[in-house]
């Protein structure tokens, strides 16, 4: 491509550009894929490029460049940028739009009331409401099909079941397994446009493909009722969700052409950011947007990095559909990479690379994780400050150790040099799950109780366990579990809430549920002929106990701040249990349960309940001389000097495949959502449709692939300093690890990439030159 007669004073801007960056800022219509890897600055690219194509044609209010994210905070970064260096090219700051995808979505289906949506500003669902949604939908369906209840409570057995056995199965499929099953369907279905008659043909259609192997279930028949009574609920309530959001804004487009065309009209050309996580029915909105009236040319940019997919094991988003555009450009020689990126040191670069390459190599017989793209440092000439700067100590470590215990000895003892040597070093620690963050900041914030040698806290070092935090904002909903329980005390759900509430905070000690919940009074108040019940179902009695004997002797609201109480709740928690009454009595001042109960289900249902935050949570994230503890997840988008990665055992990463407990009756071995998820992805991509084995192996493939792109992200978070861990003994499980208790650690082997990693390190170490950064 050749720019043709830049606009005026852009020439600075371009000379900011590298590769990938500067062919968006030169694009003149059409389709442009653009795979950037991590810092390789495409925020800053696709801004430059926005306000170039705003200025050389001349757009304004009523014929806009429409810039799409998927986070407010993505959006509020990237319009700051567009409008700044409009500013800088002497022009006016319009022209364009930055809308997350929803916004977008629900503006265009409800600009024709008459053809599209209906929307009042109060028929959003939250995903509160939507699962609440999907269990009427499921006890709806369990009414209608008795027959085939029994034949999935029965499950794998031959024989007979007892009464408990019987009531703790059918809990676990009305309120666990088929809601699981009814979301995946779905967010899976709906993001395809899929109705449930497809559903329903493309169950016949395996059946036809593999008659002699029938399903042993028959849950995409089951997910295509459950679709249809969801759907008709969301339309005798005229209520609406994300997904409904998407599908009105596409079938608005697509079914009426004065519609379309209007909005066709109003937009030059879409830009896309994080494509990587969009779905098909994303893109096709995108593309009907796009298009140009009158010439029928689709002006869509999409910039995305498909190596930090992380989200389409729980979600419709898939890497391989921005792949499959990528390639779709690379025909229309209109496929870019944007390689370059001056965030890390290069031994990082190379660690990152290498992961790629070994993952791409181990897993070739299935799909493969990766794209095949390297991370390149920047030129000598780059104008960005420090860029690729110089490691601290060896640039990647790894720590082999004895326990998980001595993986945080070892990991305090080093995040202690390097703040010695650095006092204003960003430090984060990044973890497979949030149950491994409070082990590591609890020993971090206590460490001569577990014989650790170094106190940070001593040392006035700062940690911030952000999974914690985050934790603030189910304290509404929390609490309206305990309190339901506590007036429904025999009622199956509230018990079973109620439970799952304590057994998350720790209160209880795991166990099942479900049977527990399905004879309540049984459960609660046990007759002398009733068997003797185990320590930790004991435990689990007592408590409740407790909390419905404060019910008798407390009003609401005092009764409210005894349970914030027993469920160890910290400081900001409290506090915002105490926002939450004040708010509940403005509303409803006679602590009448009958009375607060509804205001207090529509406060959970709308998700509007503003938690207590002593400070905002985003400026603490990066903050300098603090150690940040948090999820790979959510680590996405950030960086610091020097990032920690422990309990890199393989039982955590990439982890084993596993049936939930209450489910193992369906099939010890096999998760069925897993099935289904996996089968709607075959059809999503056009490929044959699995039977049930086939589909269940491919979702553990995709699972083990999305593990290793999470290590990637998290991996490339690092500026100067990666610390990666694994110990030889850790949990076998980590959610019912009771560390300040009674625990036993098993033997376990490292993630099969780290010891690969080693010897290449030794490789780099041998073959380092001076002045490698």
């Amino acid at each position: 491509m050749n720019l043709l007669s830049p606009p005026t004073h852009a020439s600075y801007l371009l000379g900011t550009l590298r590769p990938g960056q500067r062919e968006i800022s030169e694009w003149q219509g059409g389709m442009l894929a653009v795979s950037a890897v991590p810092g390789a600055g495409k925020s800053h690219g696709m801004a430059v490029g926005a306000a170039i194509a705003i200025a050389r044609e001349k757009l304004h209010q009523q014929r806009q460049l429409v810039v799409v994210t998927y986070s407010r905070s993505a959006a509020a970064n990237i319009k700051v940028r567009i409008r700044q260096y409009l500013r800088q090219m002497g022009l006016p700051r319009n022209g364009f739009s930055v809308q997350t995808l929803h916004s977008l979505a629900l503006k265009i289906a409800t600009s024709h009331p008459t053809a599209g949506l209906r929307w009042s500003g109060e028929n959003l669902m939250s995903e509160h409401e939507q699962r609440r949604l999907c269990v009427t939908c499921v006890k709806e369906w369990a009414r209608s099909h008795p027959q085939l209840l029994k034949q999935l409570i029965q499950g794998c057995d031959t024989s007979p079941l007892s009464d408990i056995e019987h009531e703790g199965r059918k809990s676990a499929l009305l309120t666990d397994i088929l809601v699981k099953l009814a979301q995946t369907v779905i967010s899976s279905a709906r993001s395809m446009a899929l109705t449930p008659q497809d559903l329903r043909q493309l169950s016949q259609q395996l059946h036809a493909q593999n008659p002699s192997e029938e399903e042993p279930y028959p849950f995409l028949e089951i997910g295509a009722d459950l679709l249809e009574r969801y759907q008709h609920h969301l339309a005798q309530q005229e209520r609406i969700d994300y997904d409904e959001m998407i599908l009105a804004a596409v079938q608005l487009l697509e079914g009426n052409e004065q519609c379309r065309q209007e909005w066709q009209q109003r937009v030059y050309a879409v830009f896309e950011d994080e494509a990587q996580d969009s779905t098909p029915l994303q893109s096709r909105l995108l593309r009907l947007l796009a298009e140009d009236s009158a010439t029928g040319q689709v002006n869509f940019v999409r910039v995305g990095d498909p190596n930090q997919a992380i989200n389409s094991t729980f979600t419709a988003a898939d890497p391989l559909f921005f792949n499959e555009f990528c390639d779709e450009c690379a025909q229309q020689q209109a496929f870019y990479e944007m390689t370059q990126a001056g965030r890390s040191t290069l031994l990082v670069i190379r660690a990152a690379n290498f992961l790629v390459r070994w993952a791409n190599c181990a897993l070739q017989k299935q799909e493969l994780p990766f794209r095949e793209q390297a991370i390149q440092p920047v030129p000598p000439t780059d104008l960005q400050p420090e860029a690729n700067p110089d490691p601290w100590g060896q640039g990647v470590e790894v720590a082999r150790t004895a326990t998980v215990f001595e993986t945080v000895r070892q990991l305090a003892a080093r995040i202690s040099q390097v703040l010695a040597e650095h006092p204003d070093a960003s430090i984060a620690v990044l973890v497979r799950t949030n149950r491994q963050g409070e082990f590591l900041a609890d020993l971090l914030r206590s460490p001569a109780s577990f014989r650790i040698d170094t106190d940070l806290a001593a040392q006035g070092v700062p940690i911030l366990d952000v999974s914690g935090i985050e934790r603030q904002s189910q304290v509404p909903k929390e609490l309206l579990d305990i309190l339901y329980f506590l007036h429904h005390p025999y009622s199956p759900e509230a018990v079973k809430a109620a439970l799952t509430v304590l057994q998350e905070r720790k209160r209880i000690p795991p166990q099942n549920l479900d049977r527990l919940a399905a004879q309540p009074e049984v459960f609660l108040y046990p007759g002398p002929l009733d068997p003797p019940a185990e320590e930790p179902v004991l435990k689990a009695r007592h408590l409740c106990q407790r909390l419905l004997k404060a019910r008798l002797e407390l009003s609401l609201f005092p009764l409210i701040t005894y349970c914030a109480q027993e469920l160890g709740y910290e400081a900001a928690e409290l506090a915002t249990t105490d926002r939450l009454i004040c708010h509940l009595a403005q509303q409803e001042p006679t602590q009448l349960w009958e009375r607060i109960h509804p205001r207090w289900q529509e406060l959970v249902a709308a998700d509007r309940f503003n938690a207590v935050e002593i400070e905002d949570l985003h400026s603490r994230l990066v903050r300098s001389g603090q150690v940040t503890i948090m999820t790979m997840h959510r680590a996405k988008g950030l960086d610091w000097d020097a990032v920690f990665v422990p309990f890199l055992e393989a039982r955590t990463l990439p982890g084993e495949s596993w049936v939930a407990a209450n489910a193992k009756f369906l099939s010890p071995e096999v998760d069925f959502t897993d099935v289904v998820r996996s089968q709607l992805r075959a059809y999503g991509h056009r490929q044959p449709v699995p039977n049930w084995q086939a589909a269940y192996q491919k979702a553990k493939e995709a699972k083990v692939a999305e593990e290793y792109r999470l290590l990637y992200v998290a991996m490339t978070r690092a500026k100067r300093l990666l610390w990666l861990a694994a110990a030889h003994q850790a949990p076998f499980n980590w959610q019912n690890f009771n560390w300040r208790g009674s625990y036993q650690l098993q033997d376990s082997s490292p993630c099969p990439f780290l010891p690969a990693l080693e010897q290449k390190l030794k490789k780099y170490a041998k073959t380092a030159t001076p002045g490698d950064r």
